[in-house]
C-alpha cells in the first residue's frame, strides 16, 4: 500500500429458543466511545497517495471523481514524509468536504515481502499491536481526528504458507483491534486478500482473536464498481458486510485534475473513515444542552458569534424551520437552527449524522420496523459481526436481559442485547435516547 509495493449460532432476535449470551470478548469486543465520539461512513470511490497533497492540490482534486483521501497518520515503516498532514491542514481539507481515511504503518509480518521493513517479534506481537494502537490514537488526536474514526493498520503481503508468521500477524492484529476500541476508535486493517485479509477471514469467527470492524483489501483488478466490494477470493460475502469493506483496486500511476498530476493508488469504499470537528459560529446568544431538544437541561450558555465545533447533526425539538441539532465536541447539543452551518432547515455536508458503529454478536439478527419483536421484520437479516450503526436507544420488547433497542441509520430497529457496545442490561453512553 505504501509506496513501495510487493501493496454462530443462528438465531434470529425475538424468535429464540432461549436467550444467547451476546459475546463478551473475543471476537467482537466492544467500544468504549467518549462523548466527543461519532462514526463516520464513506461511500464511493478514494485515492491513497504516499505523501499528503496541498491544500490547493486538494482543491485541485474537487475536479475528480474521488470525495475520500488515504493519509498516512504515523508508524515505523511510514515510507514517505509529512510535511503537509498538520491539525491545520485536516481542518481545511475536510472543510472541502473531503473524508479522510487514516493509515498507520506499524511493524510488519516477520515473514513480509516488503524489503527492510521493521517486523513484529514472535513472543512480542500482542505487546506490539497495543503499543502501535495507542500510538496510531496518539497520532490521530494530533491532527484532529476524533474517537469514533476508523484507523487502518497497514499489513503488507507476507508468505501465506508461513503457519507461524500468521499465528503472529493475528496476535498482533488482535491487540491492534482491543485498544483502539479500549480507547474509543474504530478498528480498520488494510491487507493483502492472500495473505493478511485471507486469514483474518479464517478466524473471522474464533475466539482466540479479535475481529477487526473493517477490511480494505489489496486487489488490483483494476475493477472500481461498487459490486466488487464482494465475491473476494477466500472471503465470504457474509463477513464485513455493512459499511465494512474497502478495495484498492489498481497500484501506482499518475492521474491529473484541475491542472495538478498526482501518484496515487485507486480505492472504492464502503467502510467508516475518520470524524473532524467542523468549526462555526452560532448567530444568537444560545443553551447549549444535554441532548438534543429543549427538555434536556441546559448546560452553558453560548455567546452570540462564538465559535463552536460540531462533531455531527442528529434531530430532535423543532427549534425555528429545523428539527436538526448539532452534536459539540464535548457531547453536549446546539440547536443548528442557532448555528451558522450551510442550512437552517436541514442536514448540513459534510457534517456526518451522529452514529456509533457496534459489531453485532449473533448471526442472522432481524431489523424491526419498531423496537420491539412484535413489529414487522425489514427483509434481510444481519450477519454475525456487521456493524450496527446506531444513531439512539429506547426501551421496548424485552430480549434477553434488556428492554433497549438500537434504531440504525437506516430507521430500522434491532435489540441491544445481541450489539457489542458496553452494557446488554441498560443503555450505553454517549448514545442519545430516541
Amino acid at each position: 500500500m505504501v509506496r513501495i509495493r510487493v501493496a454462530f449460532v443462528l438465531l434470529t432476535a425475538g424468535l429464540l429458543l432461549g436467550p444467547a449470551l451476546p459475546a463478551a470478548a473475543e471476537p467482537a469486543t466492544s467500544i468504549a466511545y467518549p462523548v466527543s465520539a461519532t462514526g463516520t461512513r464513506y461511500i464511493g470511490l478514494a485515492f491513497d497517495t504516499c505523501t499528503a497533497p496541498t491544500v490547493a492540490q486538494m482543491t485541485a482534486w474537487k475536479a475528480s471523481p474521488y470525495r475520500a483521501v488515504g493519509i498516512y497518520i504515523g508508524g515505523v515503516n511510514r515510507g514517505c514524509a509529512q510535511p503537509q498532514l498538520t491539525a491545520s491542514w485536516v481542518s481545511s481539507v475536510t472543510k472541502l468536504g473531503w473524508r479522510l481515511i487514516p493509515i498507520y504503518m506499524g511493524y510488519q509480518a516477520p515473514c513480509t515481502f516488503r524489503p527492510n521493513a521493521v517486523k513484529m517479534t514472535g513472543p512480542s506481537a500482542a505487546a506490539q499491536g497495543t503499543s502501535q494502537a495507542a500510538d496510531a490514537i496518539a497520532k490521530a488526536r494530533a491532527l484532529g481526528i476524533l474517537p469514533g474514526s476508523a484507523i487502518y493498520g497497514d499489513m503488507e503481503h507476507y508468505n501465506a504458507t508461513d503457519t507461524t508468521c500468521r499465528a503472529t500477524v493475528l496476535r498482533y492484529l488482535s491487540s491492534w483491534t482491543k485498544e483502539l476500541h479500549r480507547q474509543g476508535y474504530v478498528s480498520g486493517v488494510y491487507a493483502h486478500q492472500n495473505s493478511g485479509a485471507r486469514h483474518l477471514a479464517e478466524v473471522y469467527n474464533s475466539t482466540s482473536y479479535a475481529r477487526p470492524d473493517a477490511l480494505w483489501i489489496a486487489r488490483w483488478d483494476l475493477n472500481s464498481a461498487v459490486s466488487t466490494l464482494t465475491n473476494w477470493p477466500l472471503i465470504s460475502n457474509r463477513y464485513w458486510l455493512i459499511g465494512q469493506r474497502a478495495k484498492q483496486y489498481r497500484g501506482d500511476h499518475l492521474e491529473t485534475y484541475g491542472g495538478v498530476t498526482l501518484n496515487i493508488d485507486n480505492d472504492r469504499l464502503d467502510a467508516p473513515v475518520a470524524s473532524v470537528a467542523y468549526a462555526y459560529t452560532v448567530r444568537v446568544a444560545v443553551y447549549s444542552r444535554t441532548g438534543p431538544g429543549t427538555n434536556y437541561p441546559a448546560t452553558a450558555t453560548l455567546a452570540a458569534n462564538s465559535g463552536v465545533r460540531v462533531v455531527c447533526q442528529t434531530y430532535g425539538t423543532k427549534i425555528g424551520a429545523t428539527i436538526v441539532w448539532d452534536k459539540l465536541t464535548n457531547g453536549t447539543y446546539v440547536s443548528d437552527y442557532y448555528v451558522r452551518t450551510p442550512s437552517y432547515t436541514g442536514y448540513s455536508p459534510p457534517i456526518p449524522g451522529c452514529s456509533y458503529p457496534y459489531q453485532t454478536t449473533i448471526d442472522n439478527l432481524a431489523r424491526r420496523k419498531g423496537p420491539s419483536s412484535t413489529y414487522e421484520r425489514y427483509p434481510g437479516l444481519l450477519p454475525i459481526g456487521s456493524l450496527a450503526w446506531v444513531t439512539c436507544q429506547r426501551a421496548g420488547g424485552k430480549v434477553g436481559t434488556t428492554v433497549v433497542w438500537d434504531r440504525l441509520t437506516d430507521g430500522s430497529w434491532v435489540t441491544d442485547y445481541y450489539v457489542a457496545n458496553p452494557s446488554n442490561t441498560t443503555y450505553s453512553a454517549p448514545i442519545r435516547r430516541c
